[in-house]
């Protein structure tokens, strides 16, 4: 019987997946707990199953006193020491007990039972938790179980992942036995055993597939630095060759682009821009604006409104007939731009910044003017500037009232307010003629043979 045991234990281990020595202890455990009846409540008993001959021995821990007042889980220093000539007061000993397990009966079968079930059960969780844990990150195949409110459940070896609608590509149909490829999201334990979460939509889900479809990529030549993905819609990846003789973006494409039409194909005929990476952030915001052409990009540090750290901006400027392109498509081609790179992008034409750089010299000028007016002194000009009023025509629109109840002006408000007004008589009716384009017409036309 011993022997039949140890087979069905080393049968099961195989079956399973499991460590013959958990189930060892599974069994232990649920002998244990079967066995109280006959072998006592204490917390002090354990048994052992031989891994060899399948024997069982009931061990009893006791402790050494002078004087024992509870046999169950006390022993006298005299039959300790006949046992263990080292033994002390107060040091515990595990005794072998030669009383035999008694046969159990049917709830206490049934206990054993259940308690086995269990220590199965937790054993395969782990041992799926562990299998799966470390490839996170990673491309697994799967094959469609079942469908449920839209998330996808797949079977993936022994386990089964959950692939929800949120990382599912827009408009991609499943049917059960569907082979799907997907990229593993997280692995995490739970009170049902461990969650598989999948995702299609990931950007690293892109990366993956590089890897695994361009032979230079999975032997270090070419090496994805970044990509960004609008998932079904449109991504970009960006690469960069470690060997001066080879081209990055030519490797990705392939003979007549056979290499990324794979690729785009497994994600349902997405989009897929390839670009150059560059260590100039300039540069590297320029070709992850492409298809556009790109003037200038200018790179600052400015602070973030929502979380107050210091973020990395760029300011594009492109053509006035690239402004579009750009900015793409509900600014999608400017949002992937600004995945990739990881910087907030502004985009602006080139009649915009000119503009912008008219009326800011427009600007600087009429301060300038307000600054030289007869009569102005810094204090003056400060106090004029902290209230809004930037230039001549602001002063004369203001009005006496409003100047002489600033402090800095007070009794200077009217020769402030006359000085402005003098300035724009002098260059207004120049001014009108200019932008009416208005030109003096003879009284008598000319005469005519």
């Amino acid at each position: 019987m011993n022997r039949e045991l140890i087979m069905v234990i080393e049968q099961l281990g195989r079956e399973k997946g499991i460590d013959k020595e958990v189930l060892f202890e599974a069994l232990e455990t649920a002998l244990l707990s079967a066995s109280r009846k006959s072998l006592g409540p204490g917390d002090n008993v354990r048994i052992h199953i031989d891994r060899k001959t399948g024997d069982f021995r009931i061990y009893q821990r006791k402790q050494v006193v002078d004087e024992v007042s509870d046999p169950e889980t006390q022993i006298a220093l005299a039959d300790a020491k006949a046992l263990n000539p080292e033994a002390e007061v107060g040091v515990e000993l595990e005794l072998l007990q030669d009383k035999p397990l008694q046969d159990l009966g049917r709830i206490a079968a049934q206990t054993a039972k259940q308690v086995i079930l269990q220590k199965v059960r937790d054993a395969e969780r782990e041992g799926i938790y562990s299998e799966f844990v470390g490839k996170e990150g990673q491309i697994l195949r799967g094959v469609v179980h079942r469908i449920e409110k839209r998330n996808v459940i797949l079977e993936i070896g022994k386990a089964e992942a959950i692939l929800p609608e949120r990382e599912q590509i827009p408009g991609e149909r499943y049917n059960p036995g569907d082979r799907v490829r997907a990229y593993v999201l997280e692995v995490r334990r739970t009170a049902k055993g461990p969650q598989i979460s999948l995702s299609r939509t990931h950007p690293g889900y892109l990366a993956r597939l590089f890897e695994t479809e361009i032979p230079e990529i999975q032997e270090g030549i070419v090496i994805v630095k970044a990509t960004a993905r609008e998932a079904g819609e449109r991504a970009k990846v960006a690469v960069a060759s470690t060997k001066r003789d080879v081209d990055p973006i030519g490797a990705c494409v392939g003979l007549r682009g056979t290499r990324i039409q794979v690729i785009s194909r497994e994600l349902r005929g997405e989009k897929i821009d390839i670009i150059e990476w560059s260590n100039d952030p300039a540069s590297f915001v320029a070709r992850a604006l492409s298809p556009a052409k790109v003037s200038s990009v200018t790179i600052s540090e400015e602070t973030d409104p929502e979380g107050g750290e210091l973020q990395t901006a760029a300011l594009v400027v492109v053509p006035d007939n690239q402004l579009s392109l750009a900015i793409g498509k509900k600014g999608q081609n400017a949002r992937l731009a600004a995945k990739l790179t990881g910087m907030r992008i502004d985009i602006k034409s080139e009649s915009e910044v000119e503009a912008e750089r008219a009326e800011a010299e427009q600007a600087e000028a009429a301060r300038a003017a307000l600054a030289t007016l007869p009569g102005m002194t810094p204090e003056m000009f400060h106090a004029l500037i902290e209230t809004g009023l930037v230039s001549p025509r602001a002063v004369a629109a203001a009005g006496r009232e409003r100047l002489a109840s600033l402090p800095a002006i007070g009794a200077s408000a009217e020769a402030i307010v006359a000085a402005a007004e003098a300035w724009l008589a002098e260059r207004e009716p120049k001014d009108t003629q200019e932008e009416d384009g208005a030109v003096a017409e003879p009284e008598h036309p000319p005469a005519t043979a």
